[in-house]
């Protein structure tokens, strides 16, 4: 052997020592105090990985039957040492390369670690604290919380190399080149040197107890092995819920189905099982859950249903959901499709349209049964996932007028939910338009000048929070005749509505005054605003700003330039009240101190604009006129 071959074997065999991709020692050490009472989980999780990995192997395998070689039946092995304190969970899946160890091993929490961290110290101590490791994509290192050391082999199928990784959880692991005698010949060997006050977990009744309350249901036999050298004996059979009888499964496997396949520790809020027959035939195990996944507004905003193709794994990107509702989890598993399909083929294959249009018809269809059937269930879960449904009202206009009826919002008439089907049926005679008010804020909204004139009237208006709302409520045509119109947009037309404490519709005069003061602060506003005019729309407040009658609707605009987005961005009108005493007032004292009256109006307009939640544009001009104004006041 030459001299640089022999550094280059010396240099592999010894292992490499590398940090963790993020700063986890804080991290674990809490996630191990925060999640104490829960430790059962970190067993579920290595169980569920390996189960994946036995599903990717039958998925590789489709085209490369040579990977199972000699054994075809997939399984997982839990070899338990009480004495030792050791607990072994085996694979015989597709296994890691050395690069894949380190790939999937050596970052944590990768999607959110810092939010993460953030969540822990947020509820160290809370009973719910488990909740977190199903969220951020960290369940291989909730063995941490029982275990002191962790070593994985692992070797990758149709590969005659095997690779060591191995880690105390406290910043930093090691990589190795394994030795190929004891490594695995296909798949993956998790070993847990466990801690003293864990070694509960290398008993039967624990193991046989944590697997069949929680991994009972994966598609892979799973087997134990009490003491070394013992037969194996298996406690879960491989059996896929999805394909038994809906009436022979209880509502504790779905439960413990939908806490394993979507990482989630609450209960869902619906669960979803039949079989589709006829033109195309697919099985649909979905659940909406009851609380929100943490990844519920990332960017991509991609949803989580697997697709299998008889029982084997195909892919957990095929999209058979629109986007607007990826908070659903669960899979789908065809009889059509070809075991072969890629990735490609996938996304062009017209059976996949037809179960994507017939999965989601259903899901839409069975949210629709609980607002009769369970109205509690149904409101928990439009507070969960309504701002992400409303998605769809501006995405799928095929399926608009059916989420219409299903949205609810919240309004001026009270503090409950109300549907647009409870807005029409309690609009006021010569009212003709659905109102509503968009703002990042509900309690900014209730307190907004725009309201004034709706609510001294009666008339209801919708209080929209949600970023989409500014967006869909451009596009819907209206509900039952009723067209969507801004009450910060154009003319409110509230003149022809009778106030609630009037038998006639009151209409306010503008004084001649009052009229030259309109006039003069158009003069002196310019090209700030697109108009100034009397408004219907205040009672109580001086002035407010609203859009132009045509363009967008002043939340739109502030959510365009606020992502940098280039829009049609217009002026404002600005909206004077003709009986504010301040108006009449300032309109009295006539043009005879030209200055003061600029200051006046300027202002007012200001005074507007800080209403909207804007800034004065100039904060010094602003300053000096106020200073002017006191001054003038206290002479």
């Amino acid at each position: 052997m030459s001299d640089a071959t022999a550094a280059a074997a010396e240099t592999t065999a010894t292992p490499e020592a590398r940090p963790f991709e993020a700063d986890v020692s804080k991290l674990l050490h809490m996630m191990v105090h925060s999640v104490y009472s829960d430790r059962d989980v970190f067993l579920r999780e290595l169980v569920s990985n390996a189960a994946d990995a036995c599903e990717k192997l039958r998925f590789e395998a489709i085209s490369s039957p040579a990977l199972l070689a000699d054994d075809p039946k997939p399984k997982i092995v839990i070899s338990a040492d009480h004495e030792a304190g050791r607990l072994v969970v085996e694979d015989n899946g597709v296994g890691m390369s050395r690069e894949e160890l380190i790939e999937a091993l050596g970052t944590i929490a990768r999607s959110g670690t810092k939010a993460f961290v953030e969540r822990l110290e947020a509820t160290q101590g809370a009973k719910d604290g488990a909740q977190l490791i199903g969220q951020f994509g960290v369940g291989f290192y909730s063995a941490f919380m029982v275990a002191d050391r962790v070593d994985v082999v692992s070797r990758r199928a149709g590969s005659d190399a095997a690779a060591l990784w191995s880690s105390n959880g406290k910043g930093a692991f090691t990589i190795a080149e394994a030795d190929i005698a004891d490594a695995p010949a296909r798949g993956t060997r998790v070993t847990l040197y466990l801690m003293e006050d864990a070694k509960k977990y290398a008993e039967r009744w624990e193991l046989e107890r944590i697997v069949k309350s929680q991994s009972g249901h994966v598609p892979v036999p799973i087997e134990l092995v009490e003491k070394p050298g013992e037969a194996p004996t298996q406690i879960a059979d491989g059996a896929a819920l999805w394909t038994r009888p809906k009436s022979e499964v209880s509502r504790e496997e779905y439960v413990d189905f939908y806490r394993s396949a979507a990482g989630q520790f609450d209960e869902p809020a619906l669960t979803i099982h039949y079989r589709a027959e006829g033109r195309h035939e697919y099985t649909v195990l979905a659940f909406v859950p009851s609380t929100q996944p943490f990844d519920l507004f990332d960017p991509d905003r991609r949803g989580r249903m697997k697709l299998y193709v008889r029982r084997v794994f195909i892919t957990d990107d095929a999209e058979l959901l629109p986007r607007w509702l990826r908070f659903v989890r669960g899979l789908v598993d065809s009889n059509d499709l070809p075991l072969n399909v890629s990735r490609e083929m996938i996304q062009e294959s017209p059976v996949l349209a037809a179960i994507r249009k017939g999965l989601t018809n259903r899901v839409i269809g069975d949210i629709e049964k609980l607002v009769q059937n369970e109205p509690e269930t149904f409101t928990k879960v439009w507070e969960a996932f309504g701002a992400v449904i409303k998605e769809g009202l501006y995405e799928d206009f095929e399926r608009q007028e059916q989420l219409l009826k299903l949205a609810r919002f919240r309004t001026t008439a009270g503090e409950g939910w109300r549907s647009l089907a409870d807005y029409v049926g309690a609009m006021k005679e010569n009212q003709t338009a659905i109102y509503y008010l968009a703002g990042g804020n509900l309690d900014q909204l209730k307190a907004s000048p725009h309201l004034e004139g709706f609510v001294s009237r009666g008339v209801e208006v919708l209080l929209l929070t949600d970023p989409v709302d500014s967006f869909w409520v451009t596009t819907a045509q209206g509900f039952e005749g009723k067209p969507f119109k801004s009450a910060s947009q154009g003319a409110a037309d509230l003149a022809a509505i009778a106030k609630a404490d009037a038998a006639e519709p009151a209409a306010e005069e503008t004084s001649g005054e009052v009229a030259d003061l309109i006039a003069f602060a158009k003069e002196t506003l310019g090209d700030a605003v697109s108009d100034v005019r009397a408004s219907d729309r205040l009672t109580t407040s001086a002035v407010c700003l609203v859009a132009a009658d045509h363009g967008l609707d002043r939340q739109l605009e502030k959510i365009l330039k606020a992502s940098g987005q280039q829009g049609p961005v217009g002026k404002p009108v600005l909206e004077i009240n003709p009986a504010h005493a301040l108006v009449t007032a300032l309109a009295a004292k006539g043009a005879d101190d030209a200055a003061f009256r600029e200051d006046a109006v300027r202002l007012l307009f200001d005074e507007a604009k800080i209403l909207d939640g804007e800034r004065p544009e100039d904060p010094r001009a602003f300053s000096g006129r106020v200073a002017r104004v006191l001054e003038r006041a206290l002479r």
